[in-house]
């Protein structure tokens, strides 16, 4: 791609980049703790008794509540705690995948699932390192701005990856701009906003001299030779939305309730005292005499003139506000699909009582899960791709997801004891409370098949006697 071009989809893109970025950052801020009650204080949470040059009301206590990263890390835990088990009906091809994943998949996982609740879309790239190994890694979603075909199939047809890079040489900061297709990348650079200094990234890719290993040249242009973008999208719904959409106000309502009313209990404790008619010459007289003599003069003009002490204090309507924070608190969870951590209560809770808790996040999960499902499949193709597996794209992929969640471990195990009988062994690895790794558990079990049949121990038959019934007995050579 050309300067010229690179300039007009930068321009062009520029909008919807500018206002994803923008809700994707108010979510970070949240998932931070950084709600819009602490804007005046840069984002951190302040306790000020004497924030505000008013007579009764001069507390300005700013604190913020972190329910959206509750709620986040809550269901990337429940998803994502447990990689998904990838079978594609060859164990020797399992093993291999299973390896190019790496012992990190569940922490990229949940490290997606975190994306996609803050951004509505979160980004995996991947990559063939110099060693000829599979990688690949999180890209942050502000970073990335893809372009799809107008069609109903919505087909991934370039990728632009803008991101700052520090330059060691004179200590500045610039722009890099990449721009992915199916065959290549061509990387560009730029200071200005308007990018009237675009030019061409030329030391961005080095060639070598395969027989010699010198370097021959370097250039912007890459062909990575994958046959398609590598790059992958995972959503957190249909619309791509960030989950901070569904609470947002809930969560402002119960920061600013919830500030008012350690306001109030901050100026409840200054008390105004009301002289009228105080028959002495000073306040300095007044404080004395109230804390020598527990008394105070007062000068009556008439019956009805109100003489004497009065106080100005603050009301606090205890009962009303509590009511209102748990309210919205409640809604909190329900809008948020989560579990409300206060209201658990499940000592020898029945597996049903259990379920019916996470019923809210199981559905929020499960729609989780269905859109990863298919990103997934595309990662684990790009792997067998790289394998050189011929089917690589029609070979059937299963994948199995494992919630975590308390559960009532002696009642699940009770259930599988009473269905051994009827149910298959693999239902009954995968049932096991104490199994992890229920593909492991078959392993495990067949080979303690193996040790009882009698077959691997060579003693198992040094107790068989003759059956006196059995007129053959006598020919049985010992």
């Amino acid at each position: 791609m050309e300067v010229a071009a690179m300039k007009k989809l930068l321009t062009a893109t520029d909008p919807r980049r500018l206002e994803f970025n923008t809700k994707y950052k108010q979510s970070l801020r949240y998932y931070f703790n950084e709600n819009d009650i602490t804007l005046r204080n840069n984002g951190e949470s302040k306790v000020e008794e004497h924030g505000k040059d008013e007579l009764l009301r001069s507390a300005d206590n700013r604190v913020s509540n972190n329910y959206h990263q509750l709620l986040v890390d809550q269901e990337a835990g429940y998803v994502a705690t447990v990689p998904p088990s990838i079978d594609v009906e060859d164990d020797t091809l399992n093993d291999k995948i299973k390896d190019a994943l790496g012992d990190n998949f569940n922490l990229r996982l949940n490290q997606l699932v975190i994306d996609t609740s803050n951004a509505g879309k979160g980004w995996l790239h991947y990559w063939i390192d110099e060693d000829n190994h599979f990688r690949y890694g999180i890209v942050p979603p502000d970073q990335v701005t893809p372009i799809y075909s107008s069609d109903l199939t919505r087909k991934l047809i370039a990728v632009r990856r803008t991101y700052s890079q520090l330059n060691p040489e004179d200590g500045k900061t610039y722009n890099v701009h990449e721009y992915w297709t199916d065959k290549d990348v061509t990387v560009f650079t730029s200071k200005s906003g308007d990018y009237r200094d675009l030019q061409p990234y030329t030391d961005r890719f080095t060639f070598y001299d395969i027989t010699t290993g010198e370097i021959t040249g370097t250039t912007n242009v890459y062909n990575h030779q994958f046959g398609r973008i590598p790059f992958i999208g995972f959503q957190k719904n249909k619309f791509e939305r960030p989950e901070l959409n569904k609470y947002k106000g809930l969560i402002d309502v119960y920061d600013n309730v919830y500030n008012g009313f350690v306001n109030d209990i901050d100026d409840v404790q200054q008390v105004i005292l009301v002289l009228t008619n105080y028959g002495g010459e000073s306040l300095e007289e007044f404080k004395k005499a109230l804390k020598k003599d527990k008394a105070v003069k007062f000068e009556s003009m008439s019956p009805g003139d109100k003489s004497g002490l009065d106080k100005l204090t603050i009301d606090i309507p205890v009962e009303a506000r509590n009511s209102v924070m748990e309210s919205t608190k409640g809604d909190i969870f329900v809008h948020g699909q989560g579990i409300d951590p206060t209201k658990f209560e499940a000592n020898n809770a029945t597996g049903v009582a259990i379920k019916m808790l996470y019923s809210h996040l199981e559905l929020k999960a499960a729609q989780t899960e269905s859109y990863f499902r298919d990103s997934v499949s595309e990662l684990i193709r790009a792997i067998m791709k790289w394998l050189n597996i011929a089917d690589a794209d029609i070979r059937p992929i299963n994948q199995t997801w494992t919630r975590t969640a308390i559960q009532n471990d002696v009642e699940q195990a009770q259930i599988v004891s009473s269905l051994s009988n009827i149910t298959s062994d693999e239902n009954i690895a995968k049932g096991n409370p104490l199994v992890e790794d229920w593909q492991e558990e078959l392993e495990l079990r067949k080979d303690d098949v193996v040790k009882h049949d009698g077959f691997d121990n060579p003693g198992a038959f040094d107790d068989l006697k003759p059956d006196d019934d059995n007129p053959n007995d006598d020919e049985v050579e010992e």
